[in-house]
């Protein structure tokens, strides 16, 4: 059983959506990006980390400003996978997501990628810019070597194409609430997004479904009735703000995921 689907089994059990977080790579040093992952993971049922990259073209404001920072260092994709083989080592370490642009996947080489996933236990991806079908073979390789690969979904995203979705999909669909880049403003209403959730828990009730953009501290209690919520910009936007004042971003990220954990236990 990969680790992914063994987090959402214990959330299940305690009867809570998991938590899942998101942050970049590298930021704002490779040592605080380690940092923040530690003081977090007690917390935190599933990590998602970023690949930073020039043109996220999926992001917004908060991410890109963490993602330059990070490149600003001189973060690489070598790199990326020390924080990951050091993180894992640590005792309360929870499985890990890398996400990401396909032509950084690319330019290190397919193969060479996933091997380098599975050496450092990298335990799933989400590649942003390769739907499916054009994923199968690449979701294919990673299913090889007992790696995640996770499908994204779209409230666009018609009923056909959603039904081989979630069938091709491995322990986990990610489902964009919105029609947005990331850290956009809740447009659509919890209830809306509840229904359109059900709708793919109805194609297959094994597989979990986690809900991504929009979520904040103010949103996160009204989609609890998931299998889990993705918070990547609010918590990107409070590691900026605690970089900016010169403070400790570990700290500040911990005071805000434990808040996030408390609203939907």
């Amino acid at each position: 059983m990969s680790l992914i689907k063994k987090a959402f089994q214990i959330c299940k059990k305690e009867k809570r959506p998991a938590l899942l977080t998101f942050t970049v790579a590298g930021d704002n040093t490779h040592k605080n990006s380690l940092e923040i992952l530690k003081s977090i993971s007690p917390y935190v049922d599933i990590c998602e980390m970023g690949m930073p990259h020039n043109t996220p073209v999926a992001d917004g404001g908060q991410i890109q400003n963490c993602s330059h920072r990070a490149l600003k260092n001189g973060i690489k994709i070598k790199d990326i996978f020390k924080i990951i083989n050091q993180y894992k080592k640590f005792k309360f370490a929870k499985p890990i997501i890398l996400m990401g642009y396909f032509n950084t996947i690319k330019q290190f080489g397919e193969q060479n990628f996933i091997n380098q996933c599975k050496k450092n236990k990298v335990d799933g991806l989400i590649v942003v810019d390769l739907p499916w079908p054009e994923n199968k073979n690449f979701a294919a390789k990673c299913k090889k070597k007992s790696i995640n690969f996770i499908q994204l979904v779209a409230p666009t995203t018609s009923n056909e194409r959603l039904k081989k979705i979630v069938r091709d999909s491995h322990d986990m669909v990610y489902y964009i609430s919105m029609l947005s880049t990331t850290g956009g403003k809740l447009k659509v209403a919890p209830k809306k997004i509840i229904q359109n959730y059900q709708k793919i828990k109805r194609l297959n009730k094994n597989k979990n479904v986690v809900i991504g953009f929009g979520i904040t501290e103010k949103t996160i209690a009204s989609l609890k009735k998931s299998d889990g919520l993705v918070v990547g910009s609010a918590l990107c936007k409070t590691i900026t703000d605690s970089v900016n004042r010169r403070k400790k971003p570990a700290i500040a990220a911990k005071k805000m995921v434990m808040k996030l954990k408390s609203k939907i236990a």
